[in-house]
């Protein structure tokens, strides 16, 4: 990170993750896109406050629930938007859709469904880049129901031993899929660390200006120690696990009180209403350039439907 990010610019980037995300979720219920989609509404202080602190080539791995990490790392709004809606977009041609978008390109690794597959992907990156050196880490982001996967303490044992740089980013957001997160998870994060005798950080998940300077130590430390290091970032997922979800599982008033703590909030309070209403006109019209953009673009050819499903 060549400068500590502004709080401004912080905002109004989460602000464009919110509004793309809110757009999506119309297009699913109005069938513009088929299937589900995974929002990080909420979260979006993680994505952004982490990728402020990484550097130019740092490779970013994320969750299904990726949106807000491929806009923070560089991906173009139009092209995220235009692969969701199955379009032809100079990411994956519209064959990747919500949950496996990838732009390497743009030093974003892609996107997993499977729960805690991620790790095991970004610690191969993590050996590449420790082996060819530049002073690379890949970042990657799993939720903290992740956690209780096996492949995450293999991966996690494995690059400790191995002495492999890595930022692992824990999105603690209190439940794992519908479940609450304390009913499934003995241990929390940040305590497993030590089991590993690796170095873990705890952060307020919805300041995105804490985020981004607890990743910066983080990336410093795993720089210095030639080590992984787990960040556990608290935050609260102020919508359902995926786009259908009724969430039904809520106590009364939950999201409610929640909302107390959204991000977008918390950082506007600390603005000056024009460096607010500034933001929220820019936002607001990036997006809406990006969608038009992004639905103007054509469908797949169907004579190329076996492109990149065979080598050679």
């Amino acid at each position: 990170m060549t400068a500590p990010p502004s709080l401004e610019d912080l905002y109004l980037r989460m602000l464009q993750i919110r509004l793309i995300e809110e757009e999506l979720l119309r297009a699913v219920q109005d069938g513009r896109v088929t299937g589900s989609t995974h929002l990080c509404i909420g979260q979006e202080a993680i994505p952004v406050g982490t990728c402020a602190a990484l550097g130019p080539n740092d490779p970013v791995v994320a969750t299904y629930r990726g949106h807000g990490w491929a806009l923070s790392r560089g991906v173009p709004a139009e092209e995220l938007l235009a692969e969701v809606f199955g379009r032809d977009s100079d990411l994956n041609g519209g064959r990747a859709g919500s949950a496996y978008l990838s732009g390497p390109q743009y030093g974003f690794y892609g996107e997993n469904s499977i729960v805690g597959a991620g790790v095991p992907i970004a610690l191969g990156l993590a050996m590449a880049c420790n082996r060819l050196g530049g002073n690379r880490i890949p970042v990657v982001s799993i939720g903290d129901g992740a956690m209780n996967q096996g492949n995450v303490h293999e991966s996690l044992n494995m690059a400790s031993v191995l002495n492999i740089p890595l930022i692992v980013v824990v999105e603690n957001n209190g439940y794992v899929e519908m479940t609450p997160s304390a009913t499934l998870t003995a241990v929390p994060a940040a305590a497993r660390a030590a089991a590993y005798s690796i170095i873990a950080m705890e952060v307020d998940g919805n300041d995105p200006l804490a985020v981004a300077a607890t990743v910066s130590d983080a990336r410093e430390a795993a720089l210095q120690k030639s080590a992984p290091v787990l960040v556990e970032a608290h935050t609260r997922r102020l919508g359902g696990h995926y786009s259908g979800d009724a969430q039904q599982y809520r106590p009364a008033g939950e999201l409610e009180g929640w909302r107390a703590t959204d991000p977008l909030t918390l950082a506007r309070s600390q603005l000056t209403s024009e460096a607010a209403a500034r933001c929220e006109q820019q936002a607001e019209g990036a997006v809406s350039a990006a969608l038009a953009l992004a639905e103007g673009m054509p469908t797949p050819n169907v004579e190329e439907v076996m492109t990149h499903v065979f080598s050679g």
